[in-house]
């Protein structure tokens, strides 16, 4: 069953930290990341370090999802390996977050400060990606919608 105070979601936070105890390895491998799918499911992974910039554990986690048919996440926290904690979603990880899944749940802050919030607050004045694409259809001129440089 889900243990939740003032919103956060324990047992979330124990499956990732009990992934980053137990798969994080070296420098490849130092953050892991749980999900909650809509149906109540799990979803943990870890990120993929390299000098280039590869995924975090929050992207990593949203791909295993899918694979795993769980296109819905309501919530998800990256835990640290070597016992740092709770690790809040890089500026990346917070707009892919909030493009994918708007509602989602984030659990941030430390020790007994834990709480969940929503992506929208992480990102003030979000840019909304969605907002920006083009509609079906309508050919790319390099115009905005309308067609008015602006």
């Amino acid at each position: 069953m889900t243990t939740t105070d003032h919103g956060v979601d324990h047992e979330l936070i124990e499956a990732a930290a009990h992934v980053a105890r137990t798969r994080c390895r070296g420098d490849n491998h130092t953050v892991a990341a749980a999900a909650r799918a809509r149906d109540g499911r799990i979803v943990t992974a870890v990120n993929a370090y390299h000098f280039t910039g590869g995924p975090c554990a929050e992207l990593v986690v949203i791909g295993a999802a899918a694979t795993q048919g769980a296109y819905e996440l309501d919530a998800i926290v990256a835990v640290g390996d070597r016992e740092r904690g709770v690790i809040p979603p890089c500026g990346r990880c917070r707009q892919v977050l909030f493009d994918y899944f708007p509602q989602i749940q984030v659990v941030i802050g430390a020790g007994g400060r834990l709480r969940s919030v929503p992506v929208a607050d992480l990102l003030p004045e979000t840019y909304v990606w969605a907002d920006h694409q083009l509609e079906a259809g309508q050919e790319d001129s390099g115009l905005p919608p309308g067609g008015a440089a602006g």
